[in-house]
């Protein structure tokens, strides 16, 4: 005969799975330690692999300047190959005035300097013919991060001839003919250099340096979009014309079959005749 099973109190079943509480409380906290030093770990391999990229970077930097020279070099052949540049990038194109164009006509060459250690900032120098806008030669204007590993920048003081200043011509309504849009007169291009009011998000120097000088030929040979408009048109013209003398032909040799008809018609009129007789 079985002997009649132990009953168990809920007070010994409390303490049963207050006891698990404690162990998985315990187990969970071990673990969490576990992670934290997993994770210093992994940050260290990422600080680690951060300097070594750092190295490679600047390597090829100074592989790629021999390149870059002779790209610009290159470019200095073709006539207005900046301004056409600047002109096809859209987030480019937006900042840019009727006047800013004008004047960058006479802009010859673009050079980004990373500094030596890639991560403090970086330069860029635009170099100008004499042109009737200003004196400089070279406007540059410089983002780094300073002492306090603030983003800040500096610039060229443009020096404006008489009544030049882009920066501070009036807002006005203009029809860009050559893009075919009609809307409000944006800041002038050149209030760039002059501005340094938030550093750590310039957009158009971020553009410029990430964009636009690893491949700048990609933009110069865009094709324009008056082209493409008037290609467009050609296609369309021609298309109709085809259209148009297709519907002429299938209406002549409608008029043919009815004169084939009526010749059938009439021979067998002029059989029928000569079987009466």
């Amino acid at each position: 005969m079985l002997a009649p099973a132990a009953k168990v109190s809920k007070k010994e079943l409390n303490s049963n799975h207050d006891g698990a509480d404690e162990t998985s409380e315990k187990e969970q906290q071990e673990a969490i330690e576990h992670i934290d030093e997993v994770q210093n770990e992994i940050d260290r391999l990422n600080e680690q692999a951060s300097e070594e990229i750092l190295k490679v970077e600047q390597k090829y930097n100074k592989l790629r300047q021999p390149f870059f020279q002779k790209r610009s070099e290159l470019i200095a052949k073709i006539p207005n190959f900046w301004v056409t540049t600047f002109v096809n990038h859209p987030q480019v194109f937006a900042l840019l005035g009727e006047e800013d164009e004008e004047a960058l006509h006479y802009l010859t060459r673009v050079e980004v300097t990373e500094f030596e250690d890639i991560k403090s900032g970086y330069r860029i120098d635009f170099y100008f013919d004499e042109n009737p806008y200003f004196e400089n030669k070279i406007l540059s204007k410089e983002l780094h991060l300073n002492e306090s590993g603030d983003p800040s920048s500096k610039s060229t003081e443009i020096k404006w001839k008489s009544g030049k200043d882009l920066t501070k011509r009036s807002s006005q309504t203009q029809n860009k003919a050559s893009r075919k849009r009609q809307h409000e007169e944006p800041e002038s291009f050149f209030t760039w250099f002059t501005d340094h009011s938030d550093a750590g998000t310039d957009e158009l120097g971020e553009v410029i340096k990430d964009d636009i000088w690893p491949n700048p030929l990609q933009y110069y040979l865009v094709p324009d979009m008056d082209d493409e408009e008037g290609e467009g048109e050609e296609d369309d013209d021609d298309d109709e014309e085809e259209e148009g003398l297709e519907d002429i032909d299938e209406e002549g040799d409608e008029d043919e079959g009815e004169e084939d008809e009526d010749d059938d018609e009439g021979e067998e009129g002029e059989e029928d005749e000569g079987e009466d007789d």
